[in-house]
């Protein structure tokens, strides 16, 4: 009688396979939450041929507006609650304007006059840069 040697079977070790994946997601979750601005509205911004970079100002304040919102910073708002949001930024803190090239006269306008209002004059109209 002859001894049967039993076969292992042989499997394939995951563990490293599931080590380069939990790395991957980690990089990717880190990496993906590092955004250049903070902007809470989508907007088609007009196109210009000149374009100058957008330094970031320890005292500035980004508003985003479309048809139907306004955006503070990156937070919706509403037009009516924007000058408290004036009231705390120094005269000559800069203003980055995002319109969309939607965006009807009259509501522009209202804002800018709001600006007016509080003495803000250091105004940006940030646009996109033209493609050729």
């Amino acid at each position: 009688m002859g001894r049967r040697q039993k076969r292992e079977s042989l499997a394939m070790d995951l563990t490293p396979l599931i080590d380069m994946v939990f790395l991957l997601l980690v990089f990717f979750l880190v990496t993906s939450t590092f955004k250049k601005d903070e902007l809470a509205l989508l907007l088609k911004l007009p196109k210009s041929e000149q374009g100058a970079g957008n330094e970031k100002k320890t005292d500035q304040l980004t508003i985003e507006l479309s048809n139907e919102d306004i955006a503070v910073n990156g937070k919706k708002s509403t037009i009516e609650a924007l000058p408290g949001a004036l009231k705390e930024l120094k005269k000559d803190a800069l203003i980055n304007l995002r319109v969309d090239g939607e965006v009807r006269y009259l509501r522009l306008v209202k804002v800018l006059d709001l600006l007016q209002l509080n003495k803000l004059e250091n105004i940006s109209l940030i646009t996109d840069k033209e493609k050729k």
